[in-house]
């Protein structure tokens, strides 16, 4: 069994009956791009992953199909002819490889006139493991059984029909017979990896503090990362009931910071928090803060010798030069050895203790103090936060101040580069990191970009993906960026 087979990832996403796509097959590689032209289904195959992420991280499944235009309705097939009761739905799943073999999830979701799921099959090892009907309309249940193979073959009980069976399993399951631990360890892989996808979307507009009101979850994505917290789960972190019932359903050990009222140091979904995490970030690992400069260095013209967080002045705006309407908090707590407070200039730092560790060594206090008021609208230079560029002989920039294509760059290269600990997810807590596979899901990755920039991400992508802790679904609209480079796999939607 290699590296790669012990931490569970979505090797496949079945796209039965979804919007434009019918009998769709889409196999997922570590790092795979769609490619295709306007009203392919790229973004459609994304939302589709991602609804069953938010269906795994234990989110009903109204908050799982909110940020759909059109409500759930828009992901019915078009053309689709409602049965005589008048309903009318979709059908999504994928497989999840990993210790347990693969794991076939397959749902049934009816849209019209109410939405719920009305059936789910969970298949591994030869054997049906879970499968839920609905048997009663009235009722707000579907009709559950799953393997026990024991005395009794099969248990049978109500589930809710606005939950992902498999995600309650650990909670209903003990894990006492052969079988029933088989149902177990395929649920717990199964909701490993899907709670392990972390929706990424740079919002360049909400970066420099121009967009409008911020929505605490990422401009438009609830819960920082579109996939994060589970809420309502019955028994939320209960205790362990045999192989594999460690994942209790999407509330685990450290489930609820990303809903906290604020994400100290996490990164969010549209990144408009980036210069906190940069802060923090650059003092964890100096490597990977290395690493990452490097590729900003490659994707931006004019030269970048440094990239770093300094204290804001208080009343500089967010894009400085290019003034947009960012609120500022100014510098709270420490402002690092030699800084001054607010009354240190945060675009151009020449002194002594305005640059280098002291000045970065000021950010987490203030991150600390401003994290809840950036909750409650605070631009991207939150918690007197700043980030600027060091230009060599050409002084220092602020990087709200970068073209579109550079911010949104930087901010997919930063996430490339941590992980679960840095972005605003909520990863099983009770499975060592080191068996997770993070999954980053980007949809219009090479947006704004130039062909080489968008290679150079591509290129950073391959390189993080081979150490087997990332993975990347994103999509393109131009295919041959990724030409000539190994592992990446292209899915061409439309032809």
């Amino acid at each position: 069994m290699n590296s790669d087979s012990e931490r569970p990832a979505v090797t496949e996403l079945r796209l039965s009956a979804f919007k434009a796509h019918r009998g769709v097959v889409l196999p997922l590689g570590p790092l795979t791009l769609l490619s295709g032209g306007s009203g392919s289904g790229k973004s459609s195959a994304l939302q589709a992953y991602e609804i069953l992420a938010r269906l795994g991280s234990g989110q009903s499944l109204a908050r799982a199909v909110r940020d759909v235009a059109g409500g759930p309705s828009a992901c019915v097939p078009a053309g689709a002819r409602p049965d005589e009761q008048g309903r009318r739905g979709f059908r999504i799943g994928c497989t999840v490889s990993g210790p347990a073999g693969p794991v076939s999830l397959d749902l049934a979701v009816q849209a019209e006139p109410e939405l719920r799921i009305v059936g789910e099959r969970l298949t591994g090892g030869g054997e049906t493991l879970l499968t839920t009907a609905l048997t009663d309309p009235d009722r707000p249940a579907v009709q559950a059984a799953w393997h026990t193979a024991g005395a009794t073959p099969v248990t049978r009980a109500p589930l809710p029909d606005d939950r992902l069976g498999t995600s309650l399993l650990p909670l209903r399951v003990a894990g006492k017979t052969a079988g029933q631990r088989l149902v177990l360890a395929a649920a717990e892989q199964v909701v490993v990896a899907l709670r392990s996808a972390f929706v990424c979307d740079p919002r360049p507009e909400v970066m420099r503090g121009t967009g409008g009101a911020r929505a605490a979850g990422g401009a438009g994505l609830p819960g920082a990362t579109g996939v994060t917290g589970a809420t309502g789960v019955a028994g939320g972190a209960g205790g362990s009931a045999g192989r594999g019932s460690g994942v209790r359903g999407g509330r685990g050990k450290g489930a609820g910071k990303a809903r906290e009222g604020h994400d100290e140091g996490r990164l969010r979904s549209s990144c408009d928090n980036l210069p906190a995490v940069l802060a923090r970030t650059s003092q964890e690992c100096a490597r990977r803060h290395a690493v990452l400069v490097a590729a900003v260095r490659e994707a931006c013209v004019g030269p970048v010798d440094g990239l770093r967080a300094v204290p804001r002045q208080a009343g500089v705006t967010g894009s400085g030069a290019a003034g947009s309407g960012a609120r500022e908090s100014g510098v709270t707590g420490a402002a690092g050895s030699g800084a001054t407070g607010a009354g240190v200039t945060a675009s151009r730092r020449t002194t002594s203790g305005a640059t280098g560790a002291g000045a970065v060594a000021a950010v987490p206090a203030a991150g600390r103090g401003g994290a809840a008021g950036a909750q409650s609208g605070g631009g991207p230079g939150e918690a007197g936060v700043q980030v600027v560029l060091d230009r060599g002989v050409l002084g220092e920039m602020p990087v709200e101040q970068l073209g579109d294509g550079e911010l949104r760059f930087l901010a997919l290269a930063l996430v490339l580069l941590t992980g679960p600990g840095v972005l605003a997810m909520d990863p099983a807590g009770e499975i060592p990191s080191a068996h997770q596979q993070m999954t980053v899901m980007a949809d219009g990755m090479d947006r704004c970009m130039d062909r080489r920039q968008a290679r150079e991400l591509v290129s950073l992508a391959v390189r993080m993906a081979e150490r087997g802790h990332v993975r990347l679904l994103g999509t393109v609209r131009d295919p041959s960026v990724a030409e000539g480079l190994p592992g990446v796999q292209v899915l061409h939607l439309g032809a």
